[in-house]
């Protein structure tokens, strides 16, 4: 049973919000047999919905058979200690439904310590009233320890010191990915990161740019465990393209912190690539979700090229429908329509992506002498930057192009003119 309070303080439409609830649930393979919605000026602080709306839900149980309710927001310990002691069914809201479907999808070590780590810190202030009908273990006395703990001071003791041990296991990562992101930047190659709403086709996209073969399924969060892949632009440079988790409407706040080694993927990112399914019915709501999860994460601010997914499965009046969207989500600069499963619109896209690059890397015009003792300058040039012309003589190539700002350190000696 779906149960949902619509209140002036949720972002989405309570019948729009409680459909992908229930893509959630069948995710986990739980079947929905129903749904209960209340409006309230706010979720009530002891049972989350008011005590008519209870007894509603309470009759509902013998008519549809339910035993599981799912809430839409995250509950406090208190409501959901009220909620099960009123319907004598399991209580999960949306918070602890997501962190299931996250463990899951969590495919590598580093996606399962992060799932742990979240699902960890949301049922710490869960762990009351368990173990309270157990006496105190050991007594006390002269030269000995005092009372004993309670089983319920020991599971918390024990999930906090699992807490600390996976965070030290988490910074180690972080600690491997940020050499991996130095290294990438010493060899000045620009990044890409896809972000967007789960399920947009992200990951789709990513195997279409480069063949990366990574897992795309038309399921909520697919893809947990970020991928990066190498990509040529049009003008034969080099790009590397990151798949990201997806975001979410209600994402908890645990999830994110917990990612954070993932999520870093997108603050390092050179330029965003923003896709969104030009097809769901609340593109608008998702595109809004994802910009503020990305504020949350201090990379509102990255240049971003908007990109319109899945134009395929439009109907005839196809172009209207994009137009419409880009003027209600006030874009700038006009959308890439593409087709990730079916290929189409991607020369556009990189186009778009290398102009995007050049853009926030400051490109140099330059001409340079290289000679043929440093053949490895020739290659640099035609991964980090962009050859416009090129000749040789008895000496050496002669290059004409433009090279990002922060890679001409190694080319001054060879520099014969900058161009303007």
């Amino acid at each position: 049973m779906l149960v949902a309070v619509d209140h002036p303080g949720t972002a989405w439409k309570v019948a729009d919000s409680l459909e992908e609830l229930a893509r959630l649930a069948e995710t986990v393979d739980v079947e929905v047999v129903g749904s209960v919605t209340q409006k309230l000026p706010h979720p009530l602080s002891g049972t989350y919905v008011g005590k008519g709306k209870l007894q509603e839900i309470q009759e509902l149980k013998e008519a549809l058979g339910y035993d599981l309710v799912l809430c839409d927001e995250e509950l406090s310990p208190a409501q959901q200690r009220n909620l099960e002691r009123a319907l004598d069914v399991k209580i999960i809201d949306r918070t602890a439904l997501i962190l299931d479907v996250f463990a899951r999808r969590a495919r590598t070590h580093e996606g399962r310590l992060q799932v742990e780590l979240a699902q960890l810190e949301y049922r710490l202030p869960r762990l009351t009233g368990m173990w309270t009908h157990l006496s105190r273990q050991g007594v006390g006395g002269v030269g000995l320890r005092g009372p004993g703990e309670t089983q319920l001071e020991v599971d918390r003791r024990e999930a906090r010191a699992r807490i600390t041990q996976i965070k030290r296991e988490l910074d180690a990562v972080h600690t491997h990915r940020q050499l991996y992101r130095e290294r990438r930047q010493e060899r000045q190659a620009p990044v890409a990161a896809l972000v967007g709403y789960t399920n947009a086709g992200k990951s789709t996209l990513l195997n279409a740019l480069t063949g990366a073969g990574v897992t795309a399924e038309d399921k909520l969060f697919a893809t947990l465990d970020p991928t990066t892949r190498r990509v040529t632009l049009p003008a034969s440079r080099d790009a590397l393209v990151t798949d990201t988790v997806g975001f979410i409407n209600n994402l908890p706040a645990l999830l994110i912190a917990a990612f954070r080694a993932t999520l870093e993927e997108i603050n390092e990112a050179t330029i965003l690539v923003h896709v969104l399914d030009v097809t769901h019915p609340n593109a608008r709501e998702q595109w809004e979700t994802v910009n503020r999860t990305l504020e949350e994460l201090g990379a509102d601010d990255k240049p971003t090229v908007v990109v319109f997914n899945k134009t395929d499965l439009l109907p005839t009046d196809g172009a209207d429908r994009v137009a419409l969207l880009a003027c209600e989500l006030g874009l700038c600069e006009p959308p890439v329509p593409i087709s990730a499963a079916a290929g189409t619109g991607l020369g556009s896209l990189l186009a778009r992506i290398e102009a995007a690059i050049e853009q926030e890397t400051g490109f140099v015009p330059v001409r340079l002498h290289v000679p043929y003792a440093r053949t490895d300058l020739v290659d640099h040039f035609h991964r980090a930057g962009r050859v416009e012309a090129s000749s040789f003589d008895d000496d050496g190539a002669t290059l004409v192009g433009w090279l990002p700002a922060a890679a001409l350190g190694r080319f001054v000696p060879y520099i014969e003119e900058r161009r303007t």
